[in-house]
């Protein structure tokens, strides 16, 4: 592993000329990552179904003068995985870091949940994180390669709500997380995870739009408050940059003081 020896502490943050995959990126987290790291100089390839939400947040990079690409993908599809990875690589001759921002819930009692649900969120959440982690893998080894896993505080948690499916996978992915990490350590491949609290998304929308239930959540922090993605990407950067050269295995709570109780 190459020693960081900068001059300037603060160029440990910057990403100039790297290339960053963010999946899920045409919308919260994963579009402020995307953003965020365009500004500091990363060149943005954005993964998600939506196709066209992805190309609007790549127009918006362009507009204040970062590079950005959008590409269709289903994470759980191994084939367009292989084909996506292999794709940005020889576009751009590399593949420095990957953002797996892709997720999904279904929150249903468990006694309710039908088998479907329960499949669709472990396949997207956990499945389509490990397929991306290891087509962006092949790119990476030998390379000072960084991946950033989204998971979640309820990756660790009973939860404060029904929804055992999406915590279920969450929790998986913590631990995908850590074992990757060993795994990868000696062939240059950093991977790390940030696990959020309950953010201002389009996943969290209804269930935060519910006055009982955000105060219940407002009520579980120690600080009181919903994050918003601009709370999460300062984790995301710091993981995805040289500033955390030895850094590897963790998951980065961003919850409020949730976990410390």
């Amino acid at each position: 592993m190459k020693r960081l020896e900068l001059a300037n502490p603060l160029e440990a943050f910057r990403l100039e000329g790297e290339v960053a995959v963010i999946t899920g990126g045409a919308s919260g987290i994963g579009r402020a990552a995307a953003i965020a790291m365009a500004r500091l100089g990363a060149r943005i390839a954005i993964l998600d179904r939506n196709q066209e939400g992805g190309i609007a947040v790549a127009s918006e990079i362009a507009r204040f003068g970062g590079t950005a690409e959008a590409h269709a993908l289903d994470v759980v599809d191994e084939e367009a995985v292989n084909r996506s990875m292999a794709a940005i690589h020889g576009l751009h001759g590399r593949l420095d870091i990957l953002v797996n921002s892709a997720g999904i819930a279904r929150r249903l009692p468990a006694i309710d949940l039908p088998l479907p649900d329960w499949e669709r969120v472990i396949a997207v959440n956990v499945t389509g994180s490990f397929l991306c982690a290891r087509a962006a893998a092949r790119y990476m080894l030998g390379k000072d390669g960084r991946i950033v896993n989204i998971a979640s505080i309820m990756g660790y948690s009973g939860g404060l709500f029904p929804n055992v499916s999406y915590q279920t996978s969450k929790g998986a992915v913590v631990n995908m997380t850590r074992t990757l990490a060993v795994e990868w350590a000696k062939q240059g491949i950093r991977v790390n995870g940030v696990a959020p609290t309950f953010i201002h998304t389009p996943l969290t929308k209804t269930i935060l739009s519910q006055p009982e239930t955000r105060a219940k959540i407002e009520d579980a922090t120690p600080m009181g408050v919903i994050g918003e993605v601009e709370d999460v990407v300062g984790a995301v950067i710091f993981l995805s940059c040289r500033a955390s050269s030895l850094i590897t295995g963790e998951t980065i709570a961003v919850d409020g003081g949730f976990l410390a109780q």
